[in-house]
């Protein structure tokens, strides 16, 4: 088993740490592509907030443009790895308002989301990320 951990401790962190942080993006990113048609915002996109998606205390007009925006600002942050960890905390954010108040019973999914993200908060986002290239952030043990 010894053998078997060393073995697996010679994979580099930065593939996990890359691979949390596109994928993670792009399913956030998908979303936000969908609530639009051009450069704006779709009218189906206002109703889904109004009834489906209706949150307490944000009125559904603000909320469907701030997701929209979070859905296409911060994906972009983390696939280049710029303000990486910021970046994965508002989509954790999101990530919890969804589950808790939107599809309580999708834990499976979101707990995915969650442990991708959170991954990229704990350790940063590795070194293939502009936070690393600029100095910003060297993770933990970088």
């Amino acid at each position: 088993m010894t053998a078997l951990n060393r073995l697996f401790d010679t994979l580099p962190a930065d593939i996990a740490q890359l691979l949390a942080r596109l994928l993670a993006g792009l399913v956030f990113f998908r979303s936000g592509l969908a609530k639009i048609d051009g450069f704006a915002v779709k009218d189906t996109t206002f109703l889904l907030f109004e009834d489906q998606f209706a949150l307490p205390l944000i009125p559904p007009e603000a909320a469907a443009y701030m997701a929209t925006a979070a859905e296409f600002t911060l994906p972009l942050l983390l696939w280049v790895g710029l303000f990486s960890r910021i970046a994965a905390t508002g989509l954790l954010i999101m990530t919890l308002v969804i589950q808790v108040f939107v599809y309580p019973g999708s834990y499976e999914t979101h707990g995915l989301w969650a442990v991708a993200l959170l991954l990229v908060m704990t350790f940063g986002p590795g070194r293939l990320s502009l936070d690393y290239l600029l100095g910003w952030d060297r993770g933990r043990g970088a």
